[in-house]
This record gives C-alpha cells, structure tokens and sequence, in this order.
C-alpha cells in the first residue's frame, strides 16, 4: 500500500483548507443556534469543485481518484468548523449522487449529475422510516406498478437536506414477498404532485445540516424515474452505503487534527498551580490519545481508499473504518473538552460543539454496533 502523496494533490489539500478557513466558518455559533444551512457556503464549495470530486468530467465532476477526494475531504475537515455543513454535501455525494452515476441511465446522469456537482440542484437520500433505521429493508413505502410507473405510498424519516432538497434517491418495496430483493429506487423532484417535506426536525448536533420527514402520498413516478432495475434496490443501497462509510467520515480526520493543534496550544498556555497545564500528565496523557487516535484512524481511512482505488473489496474496512473514526471523534471531542475545563463547555469557545456533531457520525450511515455485526460476520461469526 502506497499512501505518498503527490505536490499536486498536497497543494491541492492546502488550498482547500485555506478557502475553507476563510470562506465557511463567518457566524458558525449563531447558525448552528439557529439549525441553518449556509446555501451559499454550498455554492462556494461547488464552484470550488467539492461536489464534483470524484466524477467525471462530461457529467460536470473533477476526475478525481478516490484517495484525493479522501485527502481534500480531509483538509475540508481541518479548515471548515462546520461539521453539519460538510455532512450534508458528503451526504449528497455518495447517497444521491453516486448511485446516480453507478445505476442510473444514461438520460438521468445529464439529468441531474451536472447539476448537483455545480451546486444548481440538491439532493436528499430517503431510506429510514420511522419504524425502520438498522432493520433498513423492513419497509413499509410501498411502489405499485401501473401503466406508465409507479405509485408510491409512504413516509421517510431522518432525511439529510430534505427541507431544501431538490431531488430525493428513495427507496420502495414493489413486492414484500420477497424481502429485501423486493426493494427497488427511485428518484423523486420536488413539486411532483403526492411529494412533500412535512417538517424540519431538530437535533441534537450537525445542526447546520437540515433534516426532514418525506411524505409520499399517492404518488405516480413515470417508468423513467426508476433507479436501476427493479429489485435492484438492495445492490444500490448497500454500494452507496459503502461509499459512505468509506468517506463521509474522512472530514473527521482533519477535524481531529484541528481539535488536537487547538488542544495542544492551550495546554502550552493556560497555567495553573503555576506551569501549564500540558505539564501535568492527566493533561498531557489525553493529548498523547489524541494523537494515536488520530494517526491510526488516518491509516484506516488511507488503507479503504487504497482498497477502492485498486478495486479491491472493501466492506469489511469500510465497516472497520466507519466504527473506529466514528468513536474516535467522539472521544477526542470529549478529551478536548476535558483539556479546556470551563471554557470548553461554553459555546463561545466553539470546542463543546464538535462532541454534539461527533455523537451523530455513531449513528448514521450503520451504527456502531451494526458495524460491530458487519465486521463479525467478515470473520465468520
């Protein structure tokens, strides 16, 4: 496995950390207050190209391997504090936009692919229901065949972007007899008639990124609207899931870089009892953990692009990368809390925030412990 990089992608990853810096993080503590997504933050980084990454050129993309991706995701991560910013466009990456590009038709890429790489369309992922979230293929949307497409009837909870999305990758069960294999996509437009966002839901973190409940409600989808064959819907989901846990998380390396620069500086100058504080070893022991979290969850996240770029299977580390990134922010969020006492539990100090949006990447796209199930079925339990 080779994990150098080249001058151009590192210059690359510098300059996206340099934007970020500059261009995403104005009123972060008032927006975060508020559960308000920067659209316009969004359109920089689709002007940057963010949202083109990993596409090809002719549907609007960048071309880019999967391991730059992974690297400027990283530098996003590291310059952009807003985590429920990042969250979202990941989210439409690789649950919107990639099963697009694997499934879809020819017709739907330069449909929708350009327009969601420039940032002109956005895109929602609907899956969960309020009575399905790990039992993911125990669906209750129904999609009955009549001349012409489909009609759809149900209701999807916990949808990333669905208050401002444009479009919706949602997922329907044509035949329940047959389980899972019965599962089939669909791409659905807002104004189609039968379609609707019921409400914004509140949250705990990411409040940047707005989450809503899809209702579908008699609602007709011409032949064309389909995403891969029927029945397909279980091949596309958990491709698309694949690709998110191979990435979504890899902002929370260059957030955990941040986390531990900004940790070690106030521990080199805040004193107590007379010296800084880095010099008493519970202090100095939370920063030594951070740093071996850090190096080692970079190492997992290197080694599932490498599997990717190479076109070798990578569920397994996939699923391996997903639950220890996912714990390992949290962890360092609450060791630089730990590190700042008072003042990392204040609002103002913008430190407190990022454990309320660590605590989300535990749950979504697979908990833990339905990672804990994938990698122990890998290893034959």
């Amino acid at each position: 496995m080779d994990f150098s990089w080249s001058e151009e992608q590192l210059a690359f990853k510098k300059s996206v950390i340099e934007f970020a810096q500059k261009e995403l993080n104005d009123d972060l503590v008032e927006r975060d207050q508020r559960g308000e997504i920067s659209l316009e933050n969004w359109r920089k980084c689709a002007d940057l190209g963010i949202l083109g990454l990993p596409f090809p050129e002719e549907y609007g993309g960048q071309e880019a391997d999967i391991m730059t991706t992974m690297l400027v995701m990283e530098g996003l991560g590291y310059g952009c504090r807003d985590n429920g910013l990042i969250f979202a466009m990941n989210a439409q990456l690789w649950s919107v936009q990639m099963p697009i590009f694997q499934f879809g038709t020819e017709a739907q890429k330069r449909k929708y692919l350009p327009g969601l790489c420039s940032g002109e369309l956005t895109g929602a992922h609907g899956m969960s229901e309020p009575d399905s979230g790990s039992d993911a293929y125990s669906l209750r949307t129904r999609a009955e065949r009549v001349d012409g497409g489909y009609v759809l009837n149900g209701t999807k909870m916990f949808v990333t972007n669905a208050p401002f999305a444009d479009l919706a990758v949602v997922f329907a069960t044509i035949d329940p007899s047959k389980g899972a294999s019965g599962i089939t996509a669909f791409i659905v437009e807002k104004g189609t008639p039968g379609f609707r966002v019921s409400r914004d839901i509140d949250k705990m973190g990411l409040r940047t990124s707005p989450m809503g409940e899809l209702i579908l409600q008699d609602c007709f989808l011409p032949e064309e609207a389909r995403l891969g064959r029927e029945g397909a819907g279980l091949s596309i989901f958990s491709s698309s899931m694949e690709w998110e846990r191979s990435s979504i998380l890899a902002s929370h390396i260059g957030a955990m870089e941040r986390q531990l620069e900004v940790s070690l500086k106030y521990a080199r100058t805040r004193r107590q009892f007379g010296k800084p504080i880095g010099k008493f070893q519970s202090v100095a022991n939370r920063i030594a953990d951070m740093k071996v979290r850090l190096e080692t969850a970079r190492l997992l996240l290197y080694k599932v692009a490498w599997l990717k770029k190479t076109g070798k299977n990578a569920v397994l580390d996939a699923a391996l990368a997903k639950l220890y990134l996912s714990e390992c922010f949290v962890q360092s969020s609450l060791d630089a809390i730990r590190i700042h006492g008072g003042y990392g539990y204040m609002t103002e100090f913008e430190v407190e925030r990022d454990l309320r949006d660590a605590i989300g990447g535990t749950l979504y796209s697979g908990t833990s412990d339905i990672q804990r199930m994938i990698i122990a079925r890998w290893m034959g339990l």
